[in-house]
């Protein structure tokens, strides 16, 4: 199904691979590094580099966008730094915060200031339940050739010709300052498709076949996954949409495919003709990899909880649930514990698996084919009177509109089951959230612990897994019964879509670029101003407030999305939040070291402020005389394995750092932009070794000069871990590679004081 090959390979005419070295010896004469400008990733990225220099890029994008639990903290933040206009296109959705009965009037508070903000800087806004953000993106700001740069992780517009990006809030505030997206040219991996797929198997098998394949050895990691080969014409363009956002998953930096008629048919039919552009790899292009997928192979996937490259084909998990259920409960434990009681087996009925909800939602699933192949499997049906539920979300007003009329409306609430409006909430913990104890199979982008809104501090836990649509409605056809939609490819068949956007003309506000500067910006009591954020100091003392070590830590454990989305506009009302379901010690342990920071920052004695920390304090000015209360900095870190998988919400690393988080300490990070978002936020990215710690969860940790190893960017950073008896042991961090102005960021404190300065 999937062949790797990471020993980097030639693609001839855009249909031979090439992997073997003494065949690429034989049949090619041109280098790899000339090949390698052929890509279609290298020719978009040099056309939107600023630097001169092609392998430092600086990047400026044609385009932004964002949603409801990003842009409020991504304009104060621009607001803050001088902001006066959105010196290029900004799309405001509200496709997140919108469900209002989780936190009363305080989402329709950021709504109102979208909608002003959009008016005053010369923006786009999208009302709630109008389009998720990503299916407004494709439907109207894709452009053949250009680029980017969203809030949401799920940023990925590459089936259309469109590289984009998904990255923390601070990166998007660069933009709208009109500085550059800053990062070395990157590796870019061919994903070489043949065949194509059988009747029932749909994009996000694909999706999690790849997945399944390249995440767990980062194949990928922060490089650029680059679709082509003969399988592709074989791909619808919502088909191909659908791989293409699921490819965020796999850790990659951006995406981005070879286009041809049918994707200039998705311009027309959107009435965008003028923004198509054919493109395709040259005659002789040189991949850094290869993801080599045969299509006619793939079969319908199942990625069981809790995380989407734990995958198996639905057919090899009917054959033996017992064993795979057993091993994920295993899986689970590293993570819970023996905090909740977590069991899967128990779904087994008669040797059959059962589940108890169906969801096909959002940027992946609510699209127009996905939902009308539901529509025709589920026709006739009943999803039955027990337990089990069906719920689905077109992913924009558009495809609702057509869905109605071409009748798939009707025959899915016909079973029994609910259409809603666009919303992206089951994809995050706010809407559809399971009962204790259940399985939901979902179309939709993640399946990461407690996203669905499990509580496991309250002894609440359910989980999900990721199908396609397909087959998600074949086992609702059974009620609940685990059954790939190869069962019934027979009853799949083929609809035209006709855009309207209607709607949009009548309800989204355009500025059309046009500023008003006599505009008021509108704030509930809910949104908050950044508070002060001091500059790095010469000398640092940290206190490990959370040690982690399941083998990855995400964005959602971090700072937990779900409920918490109403606080995403006050920082330090959803800093409250921070690891609140991983380590409900953190908050309280991190704000007792703040005060001792506090009381540093007013001239006051921080051991006053804390006591506890008086032995460490003491210990650090007897091992360096040097050190005094004048340029001592007291913050608090934490460690984990591999943090930052999943979201680009900077609220990961800002939560952190408004309650003293000065570093994070990781053996990687799982995401290029976790890492960012901590340097944006003034935040330490610190690697250590894996191995043996030379701390421990409470310990402390004193860096000596690190102001001046940060700005003479050290290769290395010498640390010492402070023992209860003073004694100091010595250890090595490194921080990875730094651009000038990330090393800036830190030492002013974060990026509002950088763009200050």
């Amino acid at each position: 199904m999937i062949t790797l090959h990471d020993g980097g390979a030639f693609l001839l005419n855009g249909t031979e691979l090439v992997t073997d070295e003494k065949e690429q010896q034989a049949k090619v004469n041109v280098s790899k590094e000339d090949a390698k400008k052929n890509t279609i990733a290298y020719g978009i990225l040099t056309a939107h580099n600023k630097s001169g220099n092609d392998s430092k890029l600086n990047i400026k994008f044609d385009k932004l966008t964002s949603h409801d639990i990003t842009f409020v903290g991504i304009i104060q933040t621009a607001r803050a730094s001088g902001l006066t206009k959105f010196p290029v296109p900004y799309v405001l959705t509200n496709c997140h915060n919108s469900l209002c009965a989780v936190g009363g009037t305080i989402n329709e508070d950021d709504h109102v200031f979208g909608l002003s903000c959009a008016k005053r800087y010369g923006g786009v806004y999208v009302p709630p339940h109008m389009a998720v953000i990503h299916q407004f993106a494709r439907e109207m700001l894709a452009t053949g050739g250009g680029m980017i740069l969203g809030s949401d992780s799920h940023t990925r517009y590459g089936a259309l010709g469109t590289m984009a990006m998904g990255e923390g809030g601070p990166e998007l505030v660069k933009q709208l300052l009109s500085q550059t997206y800053d990062i070395n040219m990157p590796e870019v991996i061919a994903v070489y498709m043949k065949g194509e797929p059988a009747k029932g198997v749909g994009p996000q098998d694909v999706a999690l076949a790849i997945i399944g394949a390249v995440f767990k050895n980062g194949f990928v990691k922060n490089k650029v996954m680059e679709f082509v080969g003969p399988g592709v014409k074989n791909l619808s363009a919502d088909f191909r949409i659908g791989v293409d956002v699921m490819t965020t998953e796999t850790t990659c930096l951006s995406s981005i495919w070879q286009t041809d008629e049918k994707i200039k048919e998705f311009y027309e039919i959107h009435k965008r003709a003028e923004d198509y552009k054919e493109l395709k790899p040259g005659a002789v292009t040189y991949y850094d990899g290869v993801v080599e997928i045969d299509l006619s192979k793939v079969k319908p996937m199942i990625a069981l909880p809790f995380h989407p490259s734990n995958t198996y084909t639905i057919e090899e998990l009917n054959e033996n649930p017992e064993d795979i259920l057993a091993d994920c409960e295993k899986r689970a434990k590293v993570s819970f514990g023996d905090k909740v009681e977590f069991n899967l087996r128990n779904k087994i009925r008669d040797g059959k698996l059962f589940v108890d909800q169906g969801i096909i939602a959002g940027c992946a699933g609510g699209g127009f084919e996905n939902i009308c192949a539901a529509a025709d499997i589920l026709s006739g049906a009943s999803i039955g009177s027990n337990e089990f539920t069906l719920s689905v979300y077109p992913a924009s007003m558009p495809v609702y509109m057509e869905l109605i009329k071409n009748g798939c409306a009707a025959k899915i609430l016909e079973t029994g089951a609910v259409f809603k409006t666009a919303f992206c909430g089951p994809c995050f913990g706010a809407g559809d959230t399971p009962a204790n104890g259940q399985l939901s199979i979902r179309h939709s982008t993640r399946n990461f612990p407690n996203r669905e809104g499990s509580k496991i501090q309250n002894g609440q836990i359910a989980s999900v897994a990721l199908m396609d649509a397909r087959s998600i409605a074949a086992t609702a056809a059974n009620q609940g019964r685990l059954t790939p939609a190869t069962d019934v490819p027979e009853k799949i068949g083929q609809y035209k879509y006709f855009f309207d956007k209607t709607i949009y003309d009548r309800r989204v506000f355009d500025s059309k670029g046009v500023a008003d500067e006599t505009v008021e910006v509108k704030f509930g009591p809910n949104i908050k101003d950044w508070p002060a954020m001091a500059a790095l100091p010469e000398n640092m003392l940290l206190k490990v407030v959370s040690e982690i070590h399941d083998p990855v830590t995400t964005t959602d454990e971090l700072i937990p999305s779900g409920e918490t989305s109403s606080y995403r506009s006050n920082p330090l009302g959803l800093a409250e939040f921070t690891l609140s379901r991983k380590d409900p010690e953190y908050v309280g342990r991190a704000k007792e070291v703040q005060k001792a920071e506090k009381a540093l920052e007013a001239g006051e004695d921080p051991v006053a402020a804390y006591p506890e920390i008086a032995d460490a304090i003491k210990a650090v000015k007897a091992f360096d005389g040097s050190v005094n209360e004048k340029n001592l900095g007291i913050g608090s870190t934490i460690f984990a394995v591999k943090p930052g998988d999943g979201s680009a919400r900077e609220q990961a690393a800002s939560c952190q750092k408004v309650l003293g988080g000065w570093a994070n300490i990781a053996n990687e990070y799982a995401t290029k932009r976790y890492r960012s978002n901590l340097i944006n936020w003034g935040m330490l990215p610190f690697v250590i070794k894996e191995g043996a710690l030379p701390f421990k969860n409470l310990d402390y940790i004193f860096l000596p000069g690190i102001r001046t190893e940060v700005k003479d960017k050290a290769e290395k950073i010498k640390a010492y871990a402070v023992g209860k008896d003073g004694k100091m042991t010595e250890f090595e961090l490194t921080l990875g590679q730094l651009t000038d102005t990330e090393t800036e960021i830190i030492l002013d404190g974060c990026l509002i004081n950088y763009n200050r300065r």
